[in-house]
């Protein structure tokens, strides 16, 4: 789960706990167990085929094979979880103990990505694929493992080294399976990779900022074609030096919703952003998986009805949710600017110009991890509990129906996107 698909803030460990708090172990186990029975049933597989897609890649968070007070026991419970919907899957493991990368959806908590500065952690992370590759292996619908989501290794080395060595664990127990490999720095940069691995195809993750409300609106201009063109050219030069297979694993706008200013319009313009995407895409014959299938309505092929218990429950804290700018996919500061914009001057004030960017990612800039630690971290794991607060007292039967409100046959699909993807694959509807 990430923050913005479900609509909890903050990070996913957190919020469990909250809401174990709030439930107690029965109801809590009764409300996850449907909730990730309702998320996807043999219903949004055959949807899922019917826009023309081939192959459904799976997010995990490590935390359902692995216990981090008992690292080294594999849990079963995460092997039931993905046989459920194995057929054609791409395994991705989208968090790690100590977390890869800096953002919230390594589900660590923290803004600094602590897995690389242990051993113990990236030790425990290759048994962990270990386990998993020996018990998938064989399995002709597995199209193979995404070994690690959106590494951010701020040394550009030891991402490599990890690699290697957990691509060669793998090997040992699994020698045929694909591994998906993601660029360092969000799936981003190539530039400290040197070789390339046996069987292996390299990843990118291609989001344009003129997706989301913070870039300029995309009006298909041929200034604007080529900056697309040219991100993604810079992303692919690894693989076309080395003449290796190109997927890109994640890409996509976010979406306005209806009762917002000029929504229709601003979806419009990202429908059209997409289809440029997708032009590129298939120019070059690459392979690729859109982010992402279903969410409460911000950037899913399907999403929660508003209408729905969970929805309507929830409403006045998706409303303050947003107000804050609490999730950084997508946010808009216009209600939080007047907080933040005096306490980020003050900071850049202090601090020399020419120590501002030296925390990695630079790309952030000072700001961007400015709202990591108050925003993101801080501000967002004290507002769980009231997020968790809405479950108080609820009956199972209340929970079922919350969780079902996730329920393919009870939510609502995003027409234009999915247009888009079928015309993409040639199926006229």
């Amino acid at each position: 789960m990430e923050n913005f698909i479900t609509g909890y803030p903050g990070h996913e460990h957190e919020m469990r706990a909250a809401l174990l708090e709030v439930l107690g172990k029965e109801k809590y186990d009764y409300f996850f167990d449907r909730f990730l029975d309702y998320f996807f049933t043999a219903a949004d597989a055959k949807f899922f085929a019917s826009v023309g897609l081939n192959c459904i890649r799976i997010p995990m968070n490590h935390r359902y094979f692995m216990d981090d007070m008992n690292p080294s026991v594999i849990k079963p419970e995460g092997f039931k979880l993905v046989d459920r919907i194995v057929d054609l899957t791409i395994l991705d493991m989208h968090t790690f103990p100590g977390g890869q990368n800096q953002g919230w959806h390594s589900d660590s908590g923290l803004h600094r990505a602590t897995f690389w500065e242990h051993k113990d952690l990236q030790d425990r992370a290759t048994n962990m694929w270990v386990e998993i590759a020996k018990y998938y292996a064989g399995n002709t619908w597995i199209a193979g493992y995404n070994p690690m989501n959106e590494p951010a290794d701020p040394g550009h080395q030891r991402l490599q080294v990890w690699y290697r060595q957990v691509e060669k664990a793998i090997r040992e127990v699994d020698p045929h399976h694909i591994l998906w490999l993601d660029g360092n720095t969000y799936s981003m940069d190539f530039t400290g990779f040197k070789e390339v691995l046996p069987n292996c195809v390299y990843a990118i993750h291609d989001y344009a900022t003129m997706g989301f409300p913070a870039g300029d609106p995309y009006k298909g201009s041929s200034e604007q074609k080529d900056i697309l063109r040219k991100s993604y050219e810079r992303k692919v030069e690894f693989m076309r030096e080395h003449k290796v297979p190109i997927w890109n694993g994640e890409f996509g706008p976010v979406y306005a919703s209806p009762g917002e200013e000029n929504y229709e319009q601003i979806n419009q313009q990202r429908y059209n952003l997409l289809g440029e995407q997708l032009s590129i895409y298939k120019r070059d014959q690459i392979h690729w998986s859109i982010w992402l299938y279903k969410d409460i309505g911000f950037q899913g092929m399907v999403y929660a009805n508003p209408d729905s218990a969970y929805m309507k429950l929830l409403k006045p804290f998706f409303e303050k949710k947003k107000r804050l700018g609490l999730d950084k996919w997508g946010r808009d500061d216009t209600h939080v600017k007047h907080v933040y914009e005096p306490l980020i001057a003050h900071i850049k004030e202090e601090i020399p110009e020419k120590f501002q960017r030296r925390r990695y990612p630079h790309h952030w800039g000072l700001e961007g991890h400015v709202h990591r630690v108050v925003r993101e971290m801080l501000v967002s794991e004290l507002l769980t509990y009231e997020y968790a607060s809405y479950f108080e007292g609820k009956s199972l039967e209340e929970l079922d129906e919350l969780a079902a409100s996730f329920k393919f046959e009870n939510c609502l699909k995003r027409d234009g996107l999915n247009k888009i993807l079928q015309a993409d694959a040639g199926i006229n509807k």
